[in-house]
Formats: C-alpha cells, structure tokens, sequence
C-alpha cells in the first residue's frame, strides 16, 4: 500500500472517531431533562404558593446533573425574563450540583413568603409565561422539555395585551398541575371542563408532545419520574 493510501485511511479513521464523539456528545444532551415551572400569582390563587413550593423541592430532588430548572412568576404580563424567579443548569459534579439545589430552594422559599404575604396580581397572563418557558427551554438544548403550569387555568388579560395567535410548543411535554376549580366552575361543571378542553387543544395545535392534568399532588412521582 502506498504511503499516500495509508495517510488517506488513518484520515478516515480520525474523522470517524470525531463524528463518533460528536453523535455521543449529542446523544448525551438529548437525555438531559429541562423543566420551566410557572407559578400563578394572580388573584387569590397566590395562596397556592406553598404547594408549587413543594412540587419544585420534589423536582430538585429528582432532576440530574446536566438538567435545567426554571421557576417563573404568572402576572399580568408574563412574557418576561423579570417574572423568572429562579434558573439553575446543574453542573455535572454532584458536590457543586447539591450546593446549587440548595441556593435555589432558598430563593424559592424568599419567593414563596414575598408572594405569600402579598396582593396577588389583577390580571393572569398564562399565554405569555407559556411562551417565554418555550424560548427557555429551545435555548437549554436539552432532549426532553417540560412547562408546568401551577395555576387554575383561568387566563384573564387586560385590553391591550395581545394573546390570541399560534404560538409554538414543538416537542415540548405541558403540565396543568393543581387545577382548582372556581365558584363559577362549582356553579356550572361545564366552565371546568370547557376551559381545560379549550387549553389542550391549543397546546396540541401548537405542536406539543403531551398534554396533561394532574392534580393527585400526593403522587408526583408518577408524574415525573420516568426518563427517557
């Protein structure tokens, strides 16, 4: 075999070895996890917050070094990176992993007696905080993306804030988590049912893997704690 034969297969061999790396570096960003919780703080819903504590201390808990957490307010307006309280991208280390889990819990917990103690918003902009988490979530890279949404479902927006166009979910899981029904929900079943319908069907429309609702708080893990 000549000498230029020899150079052009040990080339060959190098760039399969790099392209090999290259596909398990991506392989590896596709099993990461990236979650975007949005917290309702409007109206009397804001009551909730203790619970939406709990689910993102259950979430620290089961989420892995490489994956993304990002805990948003649901305001009057909520597209916004001000309305994000938290974000943290966990580092593959476990020890510099546990110290960001814990930095974060405590600016959940600051959030959750701020918001606790106050008014809750006039308005509830759910399609703005949905749209802001999927621009998250795009930017993590990450394999698997999931919005949780910890409200009553009930949009209200002022008269100049503009909602009502197609927006976009591809690929990314939506959680309605802690549904509360309203007094006008317990007066006519049917507002419930409408307003949930008429949620899944614009999260299906706007190219979202799954849409769920989930209000058994006791039992998250069967929400969350498949991988894959």
């Amino acid at each position: 075999m000549s000498r230029c034969a020899t150079r052009k297969i040990a080339r060959f061999g190098v760039a399969l070895l790099v392209a090999g790396g290259l596909s398990a570096c991506g392989n590896q960003q596709d099993y990461h996890h990236s979650v975007y919780m949005l917290v309702d703080t409007s109206g009397t819903y804001s009551e909730q917050v203790g619970k939406a504590q709990n689910v993102v201390n259950y979430l620290l808990g089961t989420l892995q070094p490489g994956d993304s957490l990002a805990v948003a307010r649901v305001k009057s307006r909520s597209f916004s990176e001000k309305d994000i309280v938290a974000k943290v991208a966990l580092d593959t280390d476990p020890m510099q992993v546990t110290a960001q889990k814990k930095a974060f819990a405590e600016k959940i917990n600051q959030f959750a007696k701020s918001t606790g103690s106050a008014n809750g918003s006039r308005y509830t902009d759910i399609s703005g905080g949905v749209i802001q988490g999927a621009e998250f979530l795009r930017e993590t890279g990450a394999g698997r993306k999931t919005i949780i949404i910890f409200s009553d479902m009930q949009e209200e927006l002022d008269y100049k804030t503009v909602r009502d166009f197609p927006i976009k979910l591809d690929g990314i899981r939506i959680i309605a988590l802690n549904v509360t029904k309203l007094e006008t929900d317990n007066i006519d079943p049917r507002r419930y049912i409408d307003r949930l319908d008429w949620w899944e069907q614009r999260a299906l429309a706007a190219g979202a893997s799954e849409w769920k609702v989930v209000n058994d708080m006791e039992h998250l893990d069967r929400v969350f704690s498949t991988r894959g």
